[in-house]
C-alpha cells in the first residue's frame, strides 16, 4: 500500500504561546533580506557525546533471539562522557569555539559575552549596526547578563529570538555538520581530550561558502514560519 517504516521528524514542543511569539518574529522580520542578516552574529551551544547512539540501528530476528549476541546493542552510562562547547559566527567568518565544562551558567556565560563576543562585534561592525542573536536558555535571561547588554546597547543590537525556534538558527544546521564529520572519522576519538580536538578540527575545516549559504536561507525561513503560522518547519 505503500507504506514503510521510517522515523518520525524531529520538531521542537511547540505551544500557542510559541507559535504566536514565534510568528510575530517572522512578521517582524519578514522585509529582512540576507544584506539585513549579514548584520547578525549566531551564537549557540551544543553537547557531543564521546560514543553517538541515534537510534538509527535496526536489526532483522525471530522473537526467541532477543538475547542472542547479534540482537543487542552495547552502550555507556552517559555515552561515555561529553563534550559541551559554545560558538558563534556570521557572514564574514566562524567565531572561535569555546569548551564549557558542564552546564554553562550566567556567571561562565558573561565571561564569553565580555571576552570574546563584544571584541568581535566591535571588529566586525564598528558601526554599532551588528545585531547578536542568542536563544532563549536560562543564563541568557539571567539578571546580570542582562545588565551587561543594558550597558553595552550602543555598541551593538540584541535580536530578540523567539522561543523553541531552533529550526530558525543556521548554527544548528553547523553542529550537525561537525557532529557528521566526527562519525566519519576512523578511527573514532577515544577519550574526551581527542573528541575536543575533533570537533575544533571540524568546525574550522567548514567552507565558508556553506555558512553562508546558510545565511542567505533565512529570508525563506522567515517565509515558511509565516506560511507555517508560527508552526514547525521543514527546516
Amino acid at each position: 500500500m505503500g507504506y514503510g517504516s521510517q522515523r518520525p521528524v524531529r520538531i521542537p514542543l511547540l505551544s500557542a504561546v510559541t507559535k504566536i511569539k514565534c510568528l510575530q518574529f517572522a512578521q517582524k522580520h519578514k522585509d529582512w533580506t540576507v544584506e539585513h542578516w549579514k548584520k547578525v552574529m549566531w551564537s549557540d551551544e551544543s553537547r557531543f557525546q564521546l560514543h553517538h547512539a541515534d537510534g538509527r540501528v535496526r536489526i532483522w530476528r525471530k522473537q526467541h533471539e532477543s538475547m542472542h549476541p547479534t540482537s543487542m546493542s552495547t552502550t555507556l552510562q552517559a555515552g561515555g562522557g561529553s563534550v559541551m562547547v559554545w560558538g558563534t559566527f556570521s557572514w564574514h567568518g566562524l567565531g572561535p569555539l569555546i569548551h564549557v565544562e558542564q552546564c554553562l551558567n550566567s556567571t561562565t556565560y558573561l565571561s564569553i559575552i565580555a571576552d570574546q563576543v563584544h571584541p568581535i562585534m566591535l571588529m566586525a561592525y564598528p558601526n554599532g549596526d551588528g545585531f547578536f542573536q542568542q536563544d532563549n536558555a536560562p543564563c541568557h535571561g539571567a539578571h546580570i547578563v542582562q545588565e551587561w547588554f543594558q550597558e553595552h546597547e550602543g555598541d551593538f543590537t540584541l535580536l530578540r529570538w523567539p522561543p523553541q525556534s531552533p529550526d530558525l538558527n543556521p548554527n544548528e544546521h553547523l553542529w550537525d555538520k561537525v557532529k557528521r564529520a566526527i562519525r566519519q572519522l576512523v578511527p573514532q576519538p577515544s577519550n574526551l581530550t581527542e573528541l575536543d580536538s575533533a570537533i575544533h578540527q571540524a568546525w574550522c575545516q567548514i567552507p565558508r561558502i556553506t555558512f553562508q549559504h546558510l545565511l542567505e536561507s533565512m529570508p525563506r525561513r522567515i517565509a515558511a514560519v509565516l506560511k507555517a503560522k508560527g508552526g514547525p518547519m521543514k527546516y
